[in-house]
């Protein structure tokens, strides 16, 4: 760990200055303009920002929230003690938490050495940052809707990374960016986010979850990623056979997970493969169509239209002019 970051990070803010010299309660002022205690990112970010930290006030209680934003809880050094939906957990330092805008938490309060990063972050960040790394991987998208969906449920994601040296080093470069601003900070930060992004999914054996929900997970998991490998020929029967799921069963858990059903995630797969070769090969379309599994090319020019706007021809076309 970077000691002159934890030095600078260790001094009281004027918020802590004004708890412990004056014993007072969290002014919900600062965070949000709301009668509910939903924060609001608004009070932290300019409209043009899409990410900033900041560290976590101590010595104080902080009563139950949300946020209209995604929020990372990083543990720099000490604990994290907090109560996140339903359930009790103890982040220690090195290990973060992802919080969807759509989940409740209250914090205990921090001592002195507990120092807690709270990484702001605007949903559609994320819409930037996979449209140029790797938006059309299943499991990816599986990861990103749990934190931001339209179902308005309450998700969260826990990382254990605290012996993964260079998500603790990317953080580090984040935080003595922010930290020492310049004229390039705003750019190095989202950069440094995405590389974050992409060391976390790369970490997914790191998620922390309870039994059951670890259950659940390796299902939706082993399920996209048999889609990704089975997306031509694979089925649902065979898949719940391999899992000893009923079809009927699994069908409902992909579908509550995920917002698809199966034949939508393997047909959302088959296009996204098609696309691609459509811009990296000279295959004939009708052979393409049958490479990606389907056998009627008028049924996929329907679907690959209603998707990506324009034929499979016109898009070829206009890929080679780029």
């Amino acid at each position: 760990m970077n000691s002159l970051l934890l030095q600078q990070l260790m001094e009281l803010t004027e918020e802590e200055k004004a708890i412990v010299e004056q014993n007072k309660e969290v002014r919900k002022d600062i965070y949000t303009s709301q009668t509910n205690f939903v924060i609001e990112s608004e009070k932290f970010l300019n409209k043009n920002k899409m990410i900033t930290a900041r560290k976590h006030t101590r010595f104080i209680d902080f009563p139950k929230h949300k946020h209209n934003y995604i929020e990372i809880n990083y543990v720099l050094n000490g604990e994290l003690k907090q109560r996140v939906g339903n359930e009790n957990m103890t982040l220690k330092k090195g290990e973060l938490l992802f919080l969807n805008q759509h989940i409740e938490h209250e914090i205990s309060a921090c001592g002195e050495n507990d120092i807690i990063i709270n990484f702001i972050i605007q949903p559609h960040f994320f819409d930037y940052i996979f449209h140029y790394l790797n938006g059309e991987n299943i499991i990816t998208d599986f990861l990103i809707s749990s934190l931001y969906n339209n179902t308005q449920n309450g998700h969260y994601l826990y990382f254990t990374v605290s012996d993964v040296e260079e998500i603790q080093n990317i953080i580090s470069k984040i935080l003595v960016e922010e930290l020492n601003p310049s004229a390039f900070t705003e750019s190095t930060i989202k950069l440094y986010m995405g590389l974050l992004i992409i060391e976390l999914v790369k970490n997914t054996d790191k998620i922390k979850r309870n039994e059951d929900s670890l259950l659940q997970h390796f299902i939706i998991v082993e399920s996209l990623k048999y889609i990704d490998e089975n997306y031509q020929f694979g089925t649902l029967n065979e898949l719940g056979a391999m899992l000893k799921q009923t079809s009927s069963s699994l069908s409902k858990q992909i579908k509550k997970a995920t917002g698809y059903t199966y034949k939508e995630l393997q047909q959302e797969k088959r296009l996204a493969k098609a696309k691609e070769l459509l811009q990296t090969t000279d295959l004939p379309i009708r052979t393409i169509v049958e490479e990606v599994g389907y056998d009627n090319i008028s049924y996929f020019y329907r679907l690959f239209k209603e998707k990506y706007i324009v034929t499979p021809k016109q898009y070829r076309c206009e890929e080679a002019t780029k």
